[in-house]
């Protein structure tokens, strides 16, 4: 499986971290197993993933706001009914169901 780490950078920095030591032994274990280039690579695609999910976050932000500017405060009831239609139309993929 290999990563798009080298395809993506344009320059490199060195880069020295206190990581916490079970964090550290996913990534050597991903390199081990074949899931990662080198421990460099596999650190630098979960910095990769956490600045797209920040992204993404920041994006539904923008979106909620504009549309709450046009549309109102989506109020608690609304959460509410939407959590309850939810529930009410989950479909169970796989093991019993919590219910």
């Amino acid at each position: 499986m290999g990563s798009t780490y080298h395809h993506r950078m344009s320059t490199r920095e060195r880069l020295s971290a206190t990581v916490e030591s079970d964090l550290l032994a996913a990534g050597r274990a991903a390199v081990a197993a074949g899931r990662a280039e080198s421990l460099s690579a596999w650190v630098n695609d979960a910095l990769r993933r956490q600045l797209e999910h920040e992204q993404r976050l920041h994006a539904f932000g923008e979106f909620l706001a504009e549309y709450e500017a046009e549309q109102g405060i989506i109020t608690e009831e609304e959460m509410a009914e939407a959590r309850k239609h939810d529930r009410a139309n989950a479909r169970v993929v796989r093991g019993a169901s919590a219910r």
